[in-house]
């Protein structure tokens, strides 16, 4: 049997733009343990495949990885967005331009178990219209378009590190006969 930790208590230590981190009080085995938590609104990532099959991929420098990333379109549920797919639609448009004539939910991931409560929703969208990026001022965001194989190939491969990407990835493998 798992042992199922219970909240004693909960202190928000930190307060941010786009995420909280509390610290809870928990039960565990041999009395009490903390946890330390990451509080996120969500997110949304698109797999958006053009109808020549190629993915629309972007690539921005992530200052956390100090390097540049290669990455299905994504971003974060504002809040008080209560529609990811919502979401998914005007991040889609707002980094890459495009809009989707058909959408589809490929499913969720939970990045971080450990220390984040963020899920990160999946979409697969297809039918895509291209249009202008409409960036937030602190982005620079390059869109790509790559074949969905080759894509998959570098995900095989170890070549992509991001990992709502590599899920997107796996997750459309099995509905690429249905694209």
């Amino acid at each position: 049997m798992i042992f199922e930790e219970k909240l004693i208590s909960s202190e928000r230590i930190y307060e941010g733009k786009i995420l909280n981190v509390r610290r809870d009080t928990v039960t565990a085995l041999k009395g009490q343990a903390y946890r330390e938590i990451v509080e996120h609104n969500g997110a949304v990532a698109m797999v958006a495949i053009t109808d020549s099959g190629d993915m629309v991929m972007v690539k921005q420098f992530r200052y956390a990885m100090g390097r540049v990333s290669l990455e299905l379109p994504a971003g974060k549920i504002d809040k008080g967005e209560m529609d990811p797919v919502g979401a998914a639609i005007r991040e889609l448009k707002e980094e890459t331009g495009y809009t989707a004539g058909t959408i589809k939910r490929l499913g969720q991931i939970n990045p971080s178990t450990a220390y984040s409560e963020e899920v990160v929703h999946i979409y697969l969208m297809t039918d895509l219209e291209a249009g202008e990026q409409n960036l937030d001022e602190d982005e620079a965001v390059e869109v790509v378009e790559i074949p969905f194989d080759e894509v998959y190939e570098m995900a095989a491969q170890g070549k992509l590190s991001d990992a709502k990407t590599l899920a997107g990835v796996m997750m459309t493998k099995e509905q690429k006969a249905h694209i």
